[in-house]
């Protein structure tokens, strides 16, 4: 048998289930692997040992009683530190709340609670989600498993190169304009976004409130599948949420009809992931799937959409860190805007600064409507361009990224070209869509490529079922020797 920390949760679950190994075993296997391989990976913030023990000989002690537990009973977790966890820091990786410990804990963390999940440690991440590379922390930069020169994407890169570098089989990240998918493909894992809604936000502290969304990660599209289901739902705390059970679907592609935008294979996209890409696409159509060219005219425009809405969120929400309230507090022998200048001078790092200012130039008067009202405008046209894409076919295949990991440093001087690492991923928040992220293969120098799935609002079944048909077909995916 391999070691327990290669395994899948599904494999982990089945094995506890027939008492051949215990949930502390599990747990320990987890807890010995991030001692063995965090100093050259740096995913994690917190290492939470000794709870995880506890929680998993509360799963034991229930299972010797013949209790009923819940289907991620003993599974190892790691969790973005963006998402609140009753005693346990949450950091979003900056200073302003470097030792903030939230009194109660977000409506994801209760319900994977309630299933029995063991939280072993919790994520590095861009500071307040703000970042495609995982290089804007506070605290530390993390690295690619599979090239540790090499960033693993962002914001949620502790979370994808924490799975692929089997610290846990399991993690939760958040996803605002690709920080779910994005890192998913560099570290050559599966990342689901799911719809706008089909997850509780409460708990997850805010950057860009109408576009986050939290989102799992696995090492098997199963995991993934395993993992939303556990934590999707309505939660009368978030009014976004809907009421949504999710249901999986039989793993058939036969008759579906996948649409291909040309918008998305064009100039930028490198010529080995569009390859990997279209090779991916040409293996569900050999399992029964049909592929149609579609389009998606208003794509070149929603980048810049995408970050004058998300810094205007970001601007409002970021409001509240004023040294006040909590979190960290600036100087205290000056005026109360003294306290406020320092505060957020010294809290804030460069790339959330950044976005700050942006956020409150497109928001201020004379500007509102030539950027922010015109980028909604935008973002409603986005949505009905892909509604109408849906009439032609059922699930939209694209790249992840267009390149595959860049190295630690190359981007961090140019914040432009670190935007447009989002092109292909950030239309799904802005249109509230679904998105799985598959690997599907690699490029020459031995790093991962990511393949999208894009559905409509509440097809992650759909999405799911595909990827479990895909990775069948390809025999799985790889996991990263360290």
């Amino acid at each position: 048998m391999k070691e327990l920390y290669r395994l899948s949760a599904a494999e982990l679950s089945q094995l506890l289930r027939s008492k051949q190994v215990s949930a502390r075993e599990i747990a320990q296997a987890s807890l010995d692997r991030i001692a063995a391989v965090e100093p050259a990976v740096d995913a994690l913030l917190d290492v939470t040992g000794e709870q995880a023990l506890a929680a998993a000989d509360q799963v034991d002690k229930a299972l010797a009683a013949g209790e009923e537990v819940g289907a991620l009973a003993g599974i190892p977790l790691i969790v973005k530190d963006n998402i609140c966890t009753k005693h346990v820091k949450t950091t979003c990786a900056s200073r302003m709340l470097e030792n903030f410990v939230p009194p109660y804990n977000a409506t994801v963390m209760e319900k994977l609670e309630k299933a029995g999940a063991v939280m072993v440690g919790k994520a590095n991440m861009d500071e307040f989600a703000m970042g495609g590379s995982c290089e804007n922390s506070y605290f530390k930069p993390t690295k690619n498993p599979w090239d540790t020169t090499r960033v693993p994407g962002g914001s949620s890169g502790g979370s994808a190169a924490a799975v692929a570098a089997c610290e846990a089989p399991l993690a939760l990240g958040s996803d605002t304009g690709g920080s779910v998918r994005c890192p998913a493909s560099f570290c050559g894992i599966v990342g689901l976004k799911p719809t706008y809604g089909a997850v509780s936000r409460y708990g997850l502290v805010a950057f860009a409130s109408s576009l986050d969304q939290i989102g799992p990660f696995g090492r098997t599209v199963e995991d993934v599948e395993l993992l939303f289901s556990a934590i999707c739902g309505q939660d009368m705390r978030d009014a976004t949420s809907k009421p949504y059970a999710y249901q999986a679907k039989s793993a058939s592609v036969k008759g579906l009809k996948i649409g291909l935008p040309k918008e998305y294979y064009g100039p930028g996209i490198t010529a080995e992931v569009k390859e990997k890409v279209l090779a991916a696409v040409k293996t569900l159509q050999q399992q029964g799937a049909e592929v149609v060219e579609i389009s998606l005219p208003s794509t070149d425009y929603a980048l810049a959409a995408y970050y004058i809405i998300s810094s205007a969120e970001a601007s409002s929400n970021l409001a509240r860190y004023d040294g006040v309230k909590y979190g960290y507090s600036g100087r205290r022998d000056g005026s109360l805007e003294d306290l406020y200048l320092s505060t957020r001078s010294e809290g804030f790092g460069d790339e959330v600064k950044r976005r700050i200012m942006l956020g409150t130039y497109v928001l201020s008067s004379g500007y509102y409507d030539a950027y922010y009202k015109r980028a909604k405008l935008l973002q409603k046209m986005i949505g009905q361009e892909f509604a109408k894409a849906f009439t032609q076919c059922d699930i939209i295949a694209t790249p992840v990224n267009p390149t595959t990991a860049f190295r630690l440093g190359e981007r961090c001087n140019d914040p432009l070209q670190m935007y447009a690492s989002d092109v292909c991923t950030v239309t799904v928040n802005i249109a509230g869509l679904p998105g799985l992220s598959v690997p599907c293969g690699m490029d020459s120098a031995g790093l991962p490529v990511g393949l999208q799935l894009i559905g409509t609002k509440f097809s992650e079944n759909t999405l799911l079922a595909a990827g479990k048909v895909y990775q069948t077909a390809c025999g799985g995916f790889a996991v990263k020797e360290m």
